[in-house]
C-alpha cells in the first residue's frame, strides 16, 4: 500500500471513528459507575464505541483515539497552525500528549476491573519536525512491554502515513487499585 493509500485508509477510519464519538456524550470525564467492573480493555473499546466520554484534551489537540486491542493503543493526530511554537514548528508538548496518550491507554487495556494507573516517567525523542503543509496525519502507537501488579512500561512510535518515524517514546505507569466510591 503506498503513501497516499495510507492516508486514504486512515481519513476513512478517522471519518468512522468520529462518527460514532459524535454520536456519544462527546468529551468529558465516565461516571464511576459507567466504568464500576469493566476491564480497563472494555472501558477504552466503550470509549471507542461512543458509550463513555472520550477525553477532552483530544478535542483541543485535533486528536482521536482509533484502535484498541489487549496491549496496544493507536491515536490518531491532525497537526496544524494551532500547535505551532513561536518558531513555527509543531510545539514538543503535542508530540508528547499524543504519545502520552497511546502510552497510557496501551497500558489501561491490560488493567483489570478496578485497577488504575498514572504516568509516572515519560520519555520523549523527537527525531524529525512535522511539516503540517506535507503531513496532514501522524499516528501514535503505543505498546506495553511490561505490565505487573505495580508497575507498567510501554514503548510508542509516531509515525505519518509513509512510515516516517517523527519521534518515539517510552513510559513508566503506576499501576493502583481504585479507590471505591
Amino acid at each position: 500500500m503506498n503513501t497516499t493509500n495510507h492516508l486514504e485508509a486512515w481519513l476513512v477510519q478517522e471519518e468512522d471513528v468520529r462518527a460514532v464519538l459524535d454520536r456519544g456524550p462527546g468529551p468529558g470525564v465516565a461516571k464511576p459507575h459507567q466504568v464500576a467492573g469493566l476491564s480497563g480493555l472494555q472501558t477504552m473499546q466503550a470509549l471507542l464505541q461512543g458509550e463513555l466520554p472520550y477525553a477532552s484534551i483530544a478535542k483541543t489537540l485535533d486528536f482521536l483515539i482509533v484502535e484498541v486491542e489487549p496491549g496496544r493503543a493507536v491515536f490518531q493526530g491532525t497537526p496544524g497552525a494551532t500547535h505551532l511554537n513561536p518558531m513555527g514548528g509543531i510545539h514538543g508538548g503535542w508530540y508528547a500528549t499524543l504519545l502520552d496518550s497511546a502510552l497510557g491507554c496501551a497500558v489501561h487495556t491490560l488493567l483489570p476491573a478496578g485497577r488504575g494507573y498514572t504516568t509516572a516517567e515519560l520519555s520523549v525523542n523527537i527525531v524529525k519536525a512535522i511539516n503540517p503543509a506535507k503531513t496532514s496525519r501522524v499516528r501514535a502507537i503505543g505498546t506495553v512491554i511490561h505490565c505487573g501488579k505495580q508497575l507498567a512500561t510501554a514503548e510508542a512510535r509516531l509515525v505519518g502515513p509513509d512510515g516516517t518515524l517523527y519521534a518515539h517514546a517510552t513510559t513508566t505507569c503506576l499501576v493502583f487499585e481504585l479507590a471505591p466510591r
